[in-house]
């Protein structure tokens, strides 16, 4: 269950604009940087981002990172201006980064019949192709200006949010919560398992007397299991499969994952599973583990 690598640390806190054709994406890129743990605020008049930057880096309740929506929306706004803005931002401490998204002209109409929406410029009278039009030529500016240009035309939701973590090397920043869980089956599957393990094919220590009245967090339980080639072999073959496929559904924009093991009562076998593979978990380097038994709470 290697997670990408956790030790890259950014020498200064981030800002980053997100700008672009509206109907390009910007909400759900602003809506991925939030579950990144980044502030983000939307629509934001150009002139006010170097007193947002300096009232948020100035609380200590705040993450150091920062993403701003700043588009047409702003109304009475030079967008020419940004560069400088952008300067005075650095000039608090942080790397400010452009991510400008765009669509293609047949895209962009298409998505405002489907959503119904109105362009913000449609104030103006304009119609929708004019006012896209418009938008090109005001976001000009900033398109030149852009560290990084996104092209959603033929993108989903889920395509352009690995983008975005991609385009910015992120990865390593978004916290995966993995969780493993242990039940038993007489009360049925956890709703919110992600994987299910069944363990009821392993030696059962309920059969033994001495070890009856425990579960699978005492020594005397593990120790039972961990002598049993059978319970070597489901460890080995589970740590093996989890090993693989964590990492790929951790790329895939998820933010918790929960891995459940079930046996008949949901007291010994899926106990020590489930604390065995959170172990191995904690070891590989995840940030974020926990375990819970649903039959012993």
């Amino acid at each position: 269950m290697t997670p990408p690598d956790t030790e890259r640390v950014a020498a200064n806190p981030k800002l980053i604009i997100v700008s672009g054709m509206s109907g390009s994406g910007k909400s759900i890129a602003l809506h991925t940087f939030e579950d990144l743990d980044f502030y983000c605020v939307d629509n934001l008049p150009a002139e006010l981002l170097p007193e947002f930057v300096r009232s948020a880096t100035g609380k200590s309740d705040l993450p150091p990172k920062l993403a701003v929506g700043i588009d047409v929306r702003s109304r009475n706004t030079d967008l020419s201006t940004l560069p400088s803005l952008l300067s005075k931002a650095g000039e608090l401490g942080l790397d400010p980064k452009l991510v400008f998204f765009d669509a293609s002209d047949d895209v962009l109409i298409k998505r405002y019949a489907e959503t119904r929406r109105r362009h913000p410029l449609s104030h103006l009278g304009l119609t929708l192709h004019d006012a896209i039009a418009l938008e090109r030529r005001m976001l000009k500016p900033l398109r030149a200006l852009a560290d990084i240009s996104i092209d959603t035309s033929e993108t989903n939701v889920h395509q352009m949010r690995r983008r975005v973590i991609a385009e910015l090397d992120l990865a390593a920043e978004r916290p995966v919560s993995l969780l493993f869980e242990s039940f038993a089956y007489r009360r049925g599957v956890p709703a919110d398992a992600d994987f299910v393990f069944d363990a009821r094919c392993l030696p059962n220590p309920h059969w033994d007397a001495r070890l009856r009245p425990l579960s699978g967090r005492d020594q005397g339980v593990r120790d039972y299991l961990a002598a049993q080639p059978e319970v070597g072999e489901y460890v080995a073959q589970v740590t093996t499969f989890l090993d693989t496929w964590m990492p790929r559904i951790q790329a895939d924009t998820r933010s918790y994952i929960t891995v459940a093991f079930g046996c008949t009562g949901g007291k010994h076998r899926s106990v020590y599973l489930a604390e065995t593979l959170a172990a191995h978990a904690r070891d590989k380097g995840w940030r974020e583990v926990a375990t819970y038994h649903r039959e012993l709470e």
